[in-house]
């Protein structure tokens, strides 16, 4: 997704000579009136209401040996991650209670801080948590007994990652709601874990670090805002990952197989770091790594990522592939990393970005009736999306979804020391206390290409009211009171408008827009159409949407529905010129093409859809359309007869099929397979839906010994029937659950595994 962010910050009639000078407004400032995001608000608050405290604070009451009020909730929240919703759910009723100030969230957070209070003080050391066997598990840890891969740690699924949510939480009731028990708990939590990894070298540090681990860093540089202690600043630099951050400092790009959100919140407090210590390079790296995520890794909605992890940048062909497009937390923690740029370079390059993956990203991740929150938005033609429940879904995307709907009003305004800025035109008011002037805007944006801002002062001042030229608009037209003003569009920054306002000052803008194609960034021949800065989409069918509210299961944020043919989806068939010449106007933001209705893609819902077409000339068309034909019924013929299948490697495959192992590494090669290998054991669980999968194929990278191998079926030495090459075939008994379970001989090293396939 291309914005051509500059660098050098030119506006009309403003400039910015040092750091910190662009400020946001509180959210407690900024209120939604009206709109989309106003009723995703509303739909989220109601979400949040339907899910029980108590139920959240289980695992911590149980890691405490305190008695429980409720049971925990399943699913993910009594599967390993347990406790990590906890911690979302405490940022998200602090930043929904300061969007909206209904009094049951407060009382509901408060009442949760009193709990984590209750059990870190059961805990006696300040640690709080709701890890499973929390305290064996940080006791190995802090005598160096360290076994970690990207997503297991001494076979615990991501336990700093979970423990980042609540550090994070507990800094959210302080810093959006007030909450002073919560900076007393963070404080006694973030003294705990300095003590934890005192006796930790820091090779031994890196290592833990090789497992996702969240934000810890940016914890702690938050702790260090909030004390001014310096201990916590030098544990948050001691806490960045080097192998993400050193390359970035050398301006490379090495992200490519890398698990995108594992990444992402490291940058922030990359940046974080940076605006605290003045490391310059620091956040020189933060800005390589999100340009080259939003410029060249993002597709047209602003989201990034191919089952969850970064794709070639010269190859986006998997994505277009897959049912398990760009998952939801990458773009919530990019917006954040935006957010933070934004305010530090005063760039609104950053602000393109944002925008275009908030419409377009977060607005369509939550049913606007129903409420549930989406994992995996993917790009496949005539694909879906499976939407979460209260009662049965805790995946990582429901904690950032629980976020993400709440704090829409950030960054809509900020302002320097005497100045407003208007980022975003959505409809809402703002109250500059230290100013005591209120904004009020009305608009129907992005349905009307028109914002009226009214100014209320209670004496006249003197300040610049400066409005964002954005890149989409083709051109831009401000009238005071009604009469126009003078706008030079060449700097497509920011329009400054410097008077003595009066009270009841009016501002109006108004802007034209069009219908353009944005090619995927791989050069390919897929494109999106893009109206201003929305993405358009068209409603295919409404058949086959299994699963389309999510169960408990394990893997129920993933599609079950049938994967319909690419070869059968619609193309646009003509010339550059003509691929946008046969779109008509039908209403507001939609438009006829051909059959199909193209319309805002977070309009579309409880449907399968197309957002990506291929463009092709006639004859170029005629000659693939049978060489297409063929690879997808190929491929669709291998989908059909699997049963259950896990890709070794790749992160959530490998935690929604249990995998366990000791001295495996995993990793991606230069053809574009994961892989894991070990000198000890692997082992995953597979589902034998209706008993149907009757053996188990296994393929690997590299040629196999047999010598070096022992391969176990539910504990019992499996059934081979045939070993060949870079392929093994084993036969299964009607089981509902399969074990797989490979061992080295020896210690030996084993060949790159990289899928294992239960089927038919």
């Amino acid at each position: 997704m291309k914005t051509n962010v500059l660098h050098i910050l030119v506006l009309l009639l403003v400039s910015f000579s040092g750091l910190a000078q662009m400020q946001p407004f509180s959210l407690q400032d900024v209120k939604l009136t009206s709109g989309p995001f106003k009723n995703a608000q509303d739909v989220d608050l109601n979400y949040i209401l339907a899910l029980n405290p108590d139920k959240l604070l289980a695992p911590y009451r149980i890691d405490a040996g305190l008695p429980l009020k409720a049971n925990r909730y399943g699913n993910w929240e009594s599967s390993g991650l347990d406790g990590h919703i906890g911690g979302h759910y405490l940022s998200a009723l602090a930043m929904m209670y300061a969007a909206t100030g209904h009094s049951e969230l407060k009382k509901r957070l408060d009442y949760m801080i009193s709990e984590l209070a209750r059990c870190q003080a059961k805990n006696g050391n300040g640690y709080v948590g709701g890890i499973p066997q929390g305290k064996l598990f940080w006791e190995r840890i802090h005598k160096g007994d360290i076994d970690g891969s990207s997503f297991g740690l001494n076979n615990t699924w991501v336990p700093l990652y979970n423990i980042h949510k609540l550090f994070a939480g507990l800094r959210d009731a302080y810093e959006y709601a007030g909450n002073q028990q919560a900076r007393q708990v963070l404080i006694g939590l973030g003294d705990w874990f300095i003590d934890l990894i005192k006796p930790l070298s820091d090779d031994q540090i890196q290592q833990v670090l090789r497992t996702e681990h969240g934000g810890i860093n940016e914890t702690f540089a938050d702790l260090y805002s909030l004390t001014n202690d310096k201990k916590y600043l030098e544990t948050a630099q001691k806490l960045s990952h080097r192998s993400l951050l050193n390359p970035l400092l050398e301006k490379q790009d090495k992200l490519t197989g890398l698990h995108a959100n594992t990444q992402i919140p490291k940058v922030i407090g990359f940046e974080k770091i940076a605006t605290l210590s003045g490391k310059a390079d620091w956040s020189d790296a933060a800005q390589f790594f999100w340009q080259t995520v939003s410029q060249n890794r993002s597709v047209a909605f602003g989201g990034n990522s191919v089952r969850e992890h970064f794709n070639p940048t010269t190859d986006f062909s998997r994505m277009v592939k897959s049912n398990q497009g760009p998952e939801t937390c990458n773009s919530f923690n990019m917006l954040r990393l935006s957010k933070a740029l934004f305010l530090d370079k005063a760039d609104p390059g950053y602000l393109a970005f944002y925008e275009r993956t908030l419409y377009n990203h977060i607005l369509s991740t939550q049913h606007p009736e129903k409420g549930g929150f989406v994992y995996f938005t993917p790009i496949r033609p005539n694909h879906y999306r499976v939407y979460s429940q209260p009662e049965t879904s805790m995946w990582c995307c429901v904690g950032s979804g629980l976020e993400n709907h709440s704090k829409y009003g950030e960054l809509i305004y900020s302002h320097s020391a005497n100045d407003l800025f208007v980022n975003l035109f959505i409809p809402s008011t703002l109250n500059w206390k230290d100013r005591q002037v209120q904004l009020v805007q009305k608009t129907e944006f992005p349905y009307k290409n028109e914002s009226e801002l009214e100014i209320k002062l209670t004496k006249p001042q003197l300040f610049s009211v400066n409005i964002r030229y954005p890149k989409w608009a083709e051109n831009l037209a401000i009238l005071v009171n009604g009469k126009a003003q003078k706008v030079d569009g060449k700097s497509k920054q920011y329009i400054a408008i410097n008077r003595k306002w009066q009270k009841g000052d009016k501002l109006t803008v108004r802007f034209t827009t069009s219908t353009h194609l944005e090619y995927l960034p791989d050069g390919s021949n897929w494109a999106a159409f893009v109206h201003g800065p929305i993405v358009l989409a068209a409603k295919t069918s409404t058949t086959d949407l299994d699963g389309l509210f999510a169960d408990d299961s394990r893997m129920g944020h993933e599609t079950k529905g049938k994967l319909y043919p690419i070869n059968d989806a619609y193309a646009l068939i003509g010339t550059p010129d003509t691929y946008t010449s046969n779109i008509k106007p039908l209403s507001q933001l939609k438009f006829r093409m051909d059959s199909l209705t193209l319309q805002p893609f977070y309009e579309i819902h409880e449907a399968r859809y197309q957002m990506y077409f291929q463009t092709f000339t006639q004859t170029a068309f005629d000659d693939l359309k049978a060489k297409l034909k063929q690879q997808e019924a190929d491929a669709l013929a291998v989908d059909a007869k699997t049963v259950d299948k896990v890709s070794c490697g790749e992160q959530q495959p490998e935690v929604d099929h249990l995998y366990k192992g000791e001295k495996s590494e995993s990793g991606y090669d230069e053809d574009g397979y994961f892989w894991r290998n070990t000198r000890s054991y692997i082992s995953y669980q597979l589902q034998n839906k209706n008993l149907s999968g009757k053996s188990i194929e296994i393929s690997t990278l590299d040629a196999i010994k047999a010598d070096n191998l022992i391969i176990l079926i539910n504990d019992k030495p499996a059934e081979i029937v045939s070993m060949e090459n870079k392929e093994i075939v084993l036969k299964v008994d009607d089981n509902q659950v399969i074990t797989v379970k490979v061992i080295a001989k020896e210690g030996k090293q084993t060949p790159r595994f990289y899928q294992i396939r239960l089927v038919k």
